[in-house]
């Protein structure tokens, strides 16, 4: 064999080797197989071997590839804050008390979200690691360490995932969570990850949209958004994704998870709505791909389709995700509520807001 042969079945082995070793990383996830798949086939959304969305959606819009390149490469955003971002300090003995109100959230950053909600406490889509990433040493870093600590948590009733996207599902989150005995309520598929992550199967509740979850007097409803799955590059749209209405006795709350527009928000609305708190997607949006993501302008549209109350955006000034100054989903949201007539609060993070008595309004992003 010439030494350049040999080089060439060198390099084709250590490859193959990494290859290997990268599937199986436990932070990838699980296989959607068996009940589990067989019950995704049976979705009405399921088609073709994929989760599909209810309109034709592009995740990249033809002719807009190269457009994106450009942008990654020479844009001039600020997109990393240049100084620390403020945030209030939170301890578990600061939800000793339920808020006198009822309903009350502290935003931990991105789209995770403490909600206490008629004697219930939920957590949705909780990332409280360093990186949105399969690994601990590259990817995304958060601007600011969580203003309440994974392990300052109070104990929690219930945790909703929106999709399996490394900003949304944390393994480590995850297993900490599942350890104190957590209910996870998730889209159909999402459980497989959760299972090779060691949670316990009774721990676990997979909802097509529409389908609900009764945890005591707390009703969780798995309903649509327009968006796209997949954490191994070769399992696209194998899980589904939601957006969710959290119904407590006296108050609810509506959460989109990430998503574009649909026009399925204003029926969301007509059915479960009016909402008292509503948690909008408004960050990590580009015109190239506003079909999966969508604008700040969007995001108030969508607070007005569901017929919200009081807007607080999410999904924005934590990790670096888009094209977009760090900062500019929160102008562009406040300017968009304003010219609407739309109650918004721009909380710091760990700052809380409680519909009616306090709703943080002070521009701290500048």
């Amino acid at each position: 064999m010439s030494k350049r042969m040999r080089g060439v079945l060198i390099a084709a082995v250590l490859l193959g080797s990494g290859a290997l070793a990268l599937s199986r990383m436990a932070s990838l996830g699980g296989s959607v197989t068996g009940e589990r798949r067989a019950r995704a086939e049976r979705s009405g959304h399921f088609r073709d071997g994929q989760f599909q969305n209810l309109e034709v959606t592009h995740k990249l819009t033809p002719g807009t590839f190269w457009e994106m390149i450009h942008h990654q490469l020479f844009g001039k955003e600020q997109r990393v804050p240049e100084r620390a971002i403020p945030t209030v300090a939170r301890r578990g003995s600061d939800y000793t008390a339920p808020p006198a109100s009822g309903l009350r959230a502290t935003w931990i950053g991105h789209a995770s979200v403490l909600l206490e909600l008629d004697g219930a406490r939920v957590l949705v889509d909780p990332v409280f690691s360093a990186r949105c990433s399969p690994v601990s040493f590259i990817g995304p870093e958060r601007f600011f360490a969580p203003p309440l600590a994974l392990g300052e948590l109070p104990k929690i009733d219930a945790v909703i995932i929106s999709h399996d996207h490394y900003d949304h599902l944390d393994m480590a989150s995850v297993q900490a969570l599942a350890a104190r005995g957590a209910q996870f309520v998730v889209p159909l598929g999402i459980g497989a990850h959760l299972e090779r992550w060691g949670v316990s199967a009774s721990q676990i509740d997979d909802l097509d949209w529409y389908e609900h979850k009764q945890l005591g007097r707390l009703q969780l409803t798995a309903t649509p958004a327009r968006h796209y799955s997949g954490r191994r590059g070769l399992d696209s749209d194998a899980t589904l994704w939601a957006s969710w209405v959290i119904a407590g006795d006296a108050h609810r709350v509506f959460f989109s998870g990430d998503t574009g527009y649909s026009a399925e928000f204003r029926r969301i609305g007509e059915r479960f709505g009016p909402f008292d708190l509503t948690l909008i997607k408004a960050g990590a949006s580009d015109p190239t791909w506003e079909q999966i993501h969508m604008s700040p302008e969007d995001a108030v549209r969508t607070h007005q389709d569901v017929r919200g109350r009081l807007l607080l955006p999410v999904h924005w000034g934590t990790f670096n995700l888009a094209y977009h100054a760090w900062n500019e989903p929160a102008e562009r949201v406040a300017r968009a509520a304003r010219a609407a007539g739309v109650s918004y609060t721009l909380p710091r993070p760990g700052e809380w807001v409680e519909p009616g008595v306090n709703q943080p309004s002070a521009a701290w992003w500048r």
